[in-house]
């Protein structure tokens, strides 16, 4: 039996599918562009899996790197037009936008300069760091940024340990206006019980304004359902503070 199949038959809580999120703003679904979905196939099916859970709305966010991927916003756009027709030709009826994953490197800024950049909502601006050390110049880049009107969202912060015995680098980020945006299977214990513990403290600390999947591939899906049963999830769900809803 796959994956997929085994997914189904796992049964989802009563109270906790994804219907009061409405949206997922972070996933990996265009097929064959980056570590995500690399066929079709996998990207209607997880889209069908994801529409299960009730969700209405999906943003799909392609990683956009220096180095690699090299992905640019009219690639990632006609991805998604042929993802779209997949969809139709599927009879699968959901909407799904796309914008992209910035991973503030050497080419970030460059992009920022030629005004090519994927937004999702009121220009929200989603962007990743290193798992392994902080860009020197983040706070006055992220500035830049937000004087041009960007809403800079900061993907899964609890998962850069190396701010983990520095919660004020997090507290500092929040009073300028950074919006964090947590992965539902940090919460699973997935990455480690260390990450799953700052993402509660995050929660607790009433500092998270976005969730989102970050759905690679079919694998994922069972860590997603897992998430559903977690109490600190159902609980960040009715946080009337989470703007997936307003999308």
């Amino acid at each position: 039996m796959n994956s997929f199949s085994n997914f189904f038959q796992k049964k989802i809580p009563s109270l906790a599918d994804l219907s009061e999120l409405k949206t997922d703003i972070h996933s990996h679904l265009i097929p064959g562009i980056d570590d995500g979905s690399q066929s079709i196939e996998e990207s209607i099916s997880m889209i069908q899996s994801l529409k299960a859970l009730k969700l209405e709305k999906l943003i799909t966010t392609p990683h956009i790197n220096y180095y690699y991927p090299k992905n640019t916003s009219e690639l990632i756009l006609n991805g998604l037009s042929n993802l779209n027709d997949a969809l139709i030709n599927a009879d699968i009826s959901i909407t799904i936008e796309a914008a992209a994953e910035y991973m503030i490197d050497d080419g970030f800024e460059e992009k920022f300069l030629k005004g090519d950049l994927l937004t999702f909502g009121k220009k929200y601006l989603l962007v990743e760091l290193s798992f392994h050390f902080p860009p020197l110049n983040l706070i006055p880049l992220l500035f830049k940024f937000q004087l041009e009107g960007y809403k800079i969202v900061l993907a899964h912060p609890e998962r850069y340990v190396y701010w983990h015995n520095s919660f004020n680098v997090y507290e500092d980020l929040k009073n300028r206006g950074i919006l964090f945006q947590i992965n539902f299977v940090s919460l699973t214990g997935f990455y480690s019980h260390q990450i799953k513990r700052m993402a509660e403290k995050l929660i607790d600390n009433n500092m998270v304004d976005f969730v989102g999947s970050d759905l690679h591939h079919i694998a994922h899906l069972d860590l997603i359902k897992d998430a559903l049963t977690e109490q600190y999830f159902i609980r960040l769900l009715s946080n009337p503070q989470l703007l997936n809803k307003t999308l």
